[in-house]
């Protein structure tokens, strides 16, 4: 009998081993990449007529394609803070992107970083025994490179090559990449290429050193953000199909980042570590609109079929492409239409690493490992996005199921940041207008079922003011300098 219940016990603790993650011989290396401006449109197998993107089309072919894949916000800074920490970004204090600090500004946003006090990916994946690195576009803080806020390594990075912003003066010969806190000067070659390779000598000599400890690669590529850079190789491959040379060029642009991509995946083939390697393509918010500032002539991204393009809260803003590719373990040839979000790389990337998830932390995403078996994700709460600077008139959305749902706040003007000033005004914004589309079948955002009386709707809109005034209440307040 005592032998019996030890063979239980025992039996028991294997099946739940099994099912909090994978075993520390067969954990998976994870590798994110993450575009800056690109269109849910925009490649080929999301359905753009001219571009060529056959390595990615590959990946899709050979892994999952995510029809309802989601960013944590419709503009670069918080999208990113979103990702890293497994946040809605406003809970730290990110509500838009992030300008250089200068001198204090009457909303406080020169103060405006990702705070020391928040848990990233990196972090929690270095204490699981994963080596990290970052590569790319940082534009989590006001100030760069300074001890004054922290930097790419405080947020548990190893080693990191980044900018604070765009690449400059252009993707075409950058010279503002900093590596390990060292500037580095100008690196010849376009910033997606000069990404994807720095990406790829870090993994090969880790794995020169360590080739039993997995790793963590976050890859941001700058493209294809303003201000664009595209080789003229494959630029002249546009000149005859695109409305003029600028369209072109952007057609290039979102080209060459398939061949980085490409080249990134032809590396883990050839370290043979492709296997066990998870990668994910993605983007941080969706497509720049044309001529919006004056810097913005190359900005042809495609939203098709989307409503809306960045910095809105309808579809386009922050429905984006999401690829992912793991041979050991995803079932080639897939397509989702599961609503599947960046905020749910933190607790997924746990899971696989056999960490914990951190106590005490409200966390807004949920694993997605069920999706890449097949089956349906489920989540304690909706994802819910709040931008108080949105170009449409709904600053709050949220994805539930089958639905959207939008609504219009009552604030005396549009914001950038929360601080002491105004966050009287917020608190006290009345929802006036809501409206409510079933995504699922209507993705273009065109048939607004608020108005019908039955108890799904009114369930959603509940639902939607329920979360957002726990979001609100979340919310980092910034302190304005006197």
């Amino acid at each position: 009998m005592k032998g019996t219940t030890i063979t239980l016990i025992f039996l028991q603790l294997i099946f739940s081993l099994n099912n909090q993650g994978f075993s520390q011989e067969n954990r998976p290396n994870i590798v994110v990449i993450l575009c800056d401006d690109l269109g849910y449109g925009d490649l080929a197998c999301y359905g753009h007529p001219h571009i060529k993107t056959p390595n990615l089309d590959n990946m899709a072919a050979q892994g999952i394609r995510f029809t309802d894949f989601y960013s944590s916000a419709p503009v670069c800074s918080p999208s990113r803070v979103g990702l890293l920490t497994g946040r809605s970004p406003n809970r730290a204090g990110v509500f838009d992107w992030i300008p250089p600090a200068r001198d204090p500004k009457p909303d406080a946003r020169e103060q405006v970083h990702m705070q020391s006090e928040e848990t990233t990916i990196p972090m929690l994946l270095k204490q699981a025994g994963y080596a990290t690195a970052m590569a790319g576009k940082w534009h989590c803080n006001s100030i760069f490179n300074s001890t004054e806020q922290p930097q790419p390594d405080d947020a548990g990075f190893d080693h990191w090559l980044g900018t604070h912003n765009n690449a400059a003066p252009s993707h075409a010969n950058p010279s503002n990449f900093v590596r390990n806190g060292n500037a580095v000067g100008e690196i010849i070659g376009y910033s997606c290429q000069i990404v994807a390779d720095e990406g790829i000598s870090w993994i090969k000599k880790h794995k020169q050193g360590k080739p039993d400890q997995p790793f963590f690669m976050y890859l941001a590529f700058h493209e294809p953000h303003e201000p664009v850079a595209s080789p003229a190789e494959l630029t002249n491959g546009y000149l005859d199909i695109a409305s003029n040379k600028k369209e072109a060029t952007y057609f290039a642009n979102v080209e060459n980042i398939d061949l980085a991509v490409g080249k990134v995946l032809e590396a883990l083939k050839e370290l043979s570590i492709e296997n066990n390697t998870l990668v994910i393509f993605t983007a941080d918010n969706g497509p720049e609109t044309l001529n919006r500032y004056p810097n913005a002539s190359y900005s042809y991204g495609s939203p098709d079929p989307l409503r809306g393009m960045k910095l809105w809260t309808t579809e386009a803003g922050f429905r984006v492409a999401g690829i992912m590719y793991w041979p050991n373990e995803i079932r080639p040839g897939q397509t989702s239409n599961q609503p599947v979000s960046a905020l749910d790389f933190l607790p997924t990337f746990c899971e696989l690493a056999g960490k914990e998830l951190p106590e005490n932390i409200a966390l807004d995403g949920t694993s997605f490992l069920p999706v890449l078996q097949g089956e349906k994700i489920k989540r304690d709460k909706p994802l819910i996005w709040t931008y108080y600077n949105s170009l449409n008139e709904h600053q709050v959305a949220m994805r539930d199921g089958d639905w959207k749902v939008l609504v219009k706040l009552d604030l005396q003007q549009k914001y950038q940041n929360l601080n002491n000033k105004n966050i009287h005004d917020i608190r006290s914004a009345k929802f006036i207008d809501f409206e409510v589309y079933k995504v699922s079948e209507d993705i273009h955002e065109d048939d607004n079922l608020s108005n019908e009386n039955n108890p799904t709707i009114k369930k959603l809109k509940k639902k939607l003011k329920k979360n957002y005034k726990e979001l609100l209440g979340d919310s980092f307040i910034w302190t304005v300098r006197d």
